[in-house]
C-alpha cells in the first residue's frame, strides 16, 4: 500500500518506519523543513529503540518525507498523527487535527478512489463522528 503519515512526531514517525519495514511506501507530512530532512537523511530527530536503523534501512527507498501534502492524492491510506495539546481549560487542542483533515481533504479534492483517513492523534470520542466541529 502507498500511506501518508502527517506528523513526524514520535507516533507517526515511529508508525512510519514500521509500516515501511513491512512492505510499505510511506511519506510523511511534516511542517517542520529540518525534521523532513533529518528522516529523508536517514536520521532520527526523535529517540526510538530501533527507529535508526530502520531509517536507515528505509530512508529514500520506502520512506520520505516533505512538507507538502501532495502525496495524499496517490495514497490508498493517510494517518493522522499530529499534536493535540491542551488548551487553557484543559481540553484538548484539536486544531492541528482540524488542520491536517482539512488539508488532506484538499489534496484529495476531485480524485475518484476510495481513501481512508485514520486519526490516530489522542482526540475525545466524537470528534470523528459524522457532523462533528473540530
Amino acid at each position: 500500500m502507498r500511506i501518508t503519515v502527517v506528523g513526524g512526531g514520535y507516533v507517526g514517525l515511529v508508525t512510519g518506519a514500521c509500516f515501511a519495514e513491512l512492505g510499505h511506501t510511506v511519506e510523511i507530512v511534516e511542517i517542520d523543513a529540518g525534521k523532513a530532512a533529518a528522516i529523508n537523511a536517514g536520521r532520527a530527530p526523535i529517540h526510538e529503540r530501533g527507529l535508526d536503523a530502520l531509517l536507515e534501512k528505509h530512508a529514500g527507498k520506502r520512506l520520505g518525507a516533505g512538507t507538502d501534502y501532495d502525496p495524499v492524492a496517490a495514497a490508498d491510506l493517510s494517518f493522522i498523527c499530529v499534536g493535540t495539546p491542551p488548551a487553557a481549560d484543559g481540553s484538548a487542542d484539536l486544531s492541528m487535527v482540524a488542520a491536517a483533515s482539512r488539508s488532506i481533504g484538499e489534496a484529495l479534492c476531485g480524485g475518484k478512489d476510495p481513501h481512508t483517513v485514520v486519526v490516530k492523534s489522542t482526540v475525545p470520542p466524537g470528534t470523528t463522528k459524522s457532523g462533528a466541529s473540530i
